[in-house]
């Protein structure tokens, strides 16, 4: 029984000192210069410009929904004003870096975990070993600081998007002061709210850019191989970021 209890115990005991493995190998190089900072603006364009226009639609009509369920549910005690309140709250605590960085994971994680996974089946890894290249240094550290530095950046843009949608619909279909959606929203939003969200998207970053290159560098199987390291980063990072969410928001209210 013992022996059986220790033998369906090997396998994640194993798979977590691989990732910290990694993830030490990987967070260490990004502390020692030099960087390939060629590389790194590529994958700040990759993990940045490019996931603006998801997660533009995102925003907004996340605002937007908000502002619709809100209205309908203060207007019966008579408290619509509040919804800008409400909206700005949502978005800066935990939806706008909530929902952001679980889209920068199915759009950024899985083609980091791709990419590298891709790499290491045509053993393309190994050919940099043997030319004295680190690859957690070449292939994993641009993409962690990308993710670290950019997710941030796009919970920001996330919430000003989404409390904009709010507005609009508050404004132009229910008929809501301008002035009354701003004066609540800044009345209840204090800077604790909107520093707690982003602190939690660099946590987030971290983790996409960490699972992502876990899977990638321990992929096996050739192409069906890189397509489970794809699915299973997604599914953990995603999985990650929420419990994450509630241990940090714990700690942080």
């Amino acid at each position: 029984m013992k022996a059986l209890l220790l033998e369906k115990l090997n396998e994640p005991l194993e798979s977590v000192g691989r990732f910290a493995l990694i993830g030490a190998r990987t967070v260490s190089g990004a502390v020692w210069f030099p960087y390939r900072i060629k590389n790194i603006v590529l994958q700040v364009k990759k993990i940045g410009v490019d996931t603006l226009p998801i997660v533009t639609l995102m925003a907004i009509f996340t605002g937007m929904v908000l502002a619709v369920q809100t209205y309908y549910q203060f207007r019966q005690v008579g408290m619509e004003i509040f919804i800008g309140a409400l909206v700005g709250l949502s978005m800066a605590r935990e939806l706008g870096p909530i929902l952001t960085s679980i889209i920068v994971a199915g759009r950024v994680g899985s083609a980091i975990a791709a990419e590298i996974g891709s790499m290491k089946v045509t053993e393309q890894v190994d050919a940099l070993k043997t030319l004295a290249v680190d690859p957690y240094k070449y292939l994993g550290v641009p993409r962690l600081l990308a993710c670290f530095f950019m997710v941030p950046v796009l919970t920001v843009y996330a919430v000003f998007i989404g409390i904009t949608g709010g507005f609009m619909i508050s404004v132009f279909k229910y008929g809501l002061q301008g002035s009354e959606y701003m004066d609540k929203m800044i009345m209840f939003v204090r800077p604790i709210d909107i520093m707690s969200g982003i602190t939690k998207s660099f946590f987030f970053g971290l983790i996409i850019a960490l699972i992502g290159c876990y899977k990638g560098f321990n992929t096996e199987g050739g192409a069906e191989g890189v397509g489970r390291s794809t699915t299973s980063s997604v599914v953990t990072s995603s999985i990650l970021i929420l419990v994450l969410d509630f241990f940090l928001s714990l700690v942080l209210f």
